[in-house]
């Protein structure tokens, strides 16, 4: 039981992380009907950047306590990759809105492999550890350990996703959110910006990318320029498993997502007598990606849309 509680603990904090992630693809999916799988990238950019500002800071002798200094990097990397997303859709995505289908799909890939090979020019192709500034003290709950860090992550995460949520569906942005992602034509008919709305959604979505870039590296102790592509397609596949297009089924299927996958990791290496261990974790993502695909591919909280003749 012990072991159950420790790996659902540890399956909510990732899974906090994986749904924040998801709600970048979601929100473009949402409104323009296409993945944008660089969003992994500028996740990891956004990681990169903090972990870089964070020890900038600390050599120039800035003085701060170590949430503050984690928050100072945090603020420092969430404009550019803002700047990133903004880019991506102006420059990518923006010319091929008419284009086939699979156009803007193989644009996203190139993306990516554009961003990671920026990232490993800058930072080289080596881990970054994340500056130990933050305290790690755990705390038992029924036998299982969380520290102070994992909880400021799934408070944080949650309240982030409850604050877009509310903005979706209370503020003038998020209306006009909603009426393009029903119809452009339309919305543009009735004044609202189509391209200021789908240029904030590529910048919320990046900004948002930056906050879980800091809270996997913060979480794991380190950052690589390879570690988007991974983390990217286990997001999708959250997106994916709630519903992709659906904000709520993001989350759902993130935090779901993170539970199965850690639940998973700790029994698997008894079920299999030994030969497979944990590091083979990453199995769970996939096979709950072509699970839904197979039996739902909606998702949890998609609606199933006929299509029309």
């Amino acid at each position: 039981m012990d072991v159950f509680i420790q790996q659902l603990l540890n399956g909510l904090v990732v899974g906090s992380i994986y749904a924040l992630i998801a709600l970048g693809y979601t929100m473009v999916y949402g409104i323009l009907q296409i993945i944008n799988f660089a969003h992994g990238e500028v996740v990891m950019m956004g990681a990169m950047i903090t972990i870089s500002a964070i020890n900038l800071l600390s050599a120039g002798g800035v003085n701060l306590p170590g949430p503050l200094l984690v928050l100072a990097g945090m603020l420092l990397a969430m404009p550019v990759t803002m700047l990133i997303g903004f880019l991506i859709e102006r420059v990518a995505y923006r010319p091929l809105r008419k284009a086939p289908r699979l156009a803007p799909l193989i644009t996203a890939i190139g993306i990516s492999i554009v961003l990671q090979q920026i990232a490993v020019l800058i930072w080289k192709n080596n881990p970054r550890s994340f500056p130990n500034v933050l305290p790690q003290e755990p705390h038992n709950i029924l036998g299982a350990s969380i520290t102070d860090l994992q909880i400021v992550i799934v408070l944080l995460a949650l309240l982030i996703m409850a604050g877009l949520l509310v903005m979706v569906e209370k503020t003038k942005l998020g209306r006009a959110m909603r009426a393009v992602s029903m119809n452009q034509a339309v919305a543009g008919l009735m004044g609202v910006n189509i391209n200021y709305v789908i240029s904030m959604t590529f910048v919320i979505g990046s900004g948002l990318g930056a906050i879980a870039g800091v809270m996997i590296g913060a979480n794991y102790g380190l950052a690589y320029p390879t570690m988007g592509f991974m983390i990217g397609l286990k997001a999708f596949t959250a997106a994916v498993l709630g519903g992709i297009g659906n904000l709520a089924g993001a989350v759902v299927g993130g935090i779901l997502l993170g539970i199965v996958e850690s639940v998973g990791a700790g029994y698997l290496g008894p079920l299999t007598g030994g030969v497979l261990g944990s590091q083979y974790q990453d199995i769970f993502a996939f096979m709950v990606l072509i699970l839904v695909l197979v039996l739902r591919p909606s998702g949890l909280l998609g609606e199933r849309v006929a299509e029309r003749a």
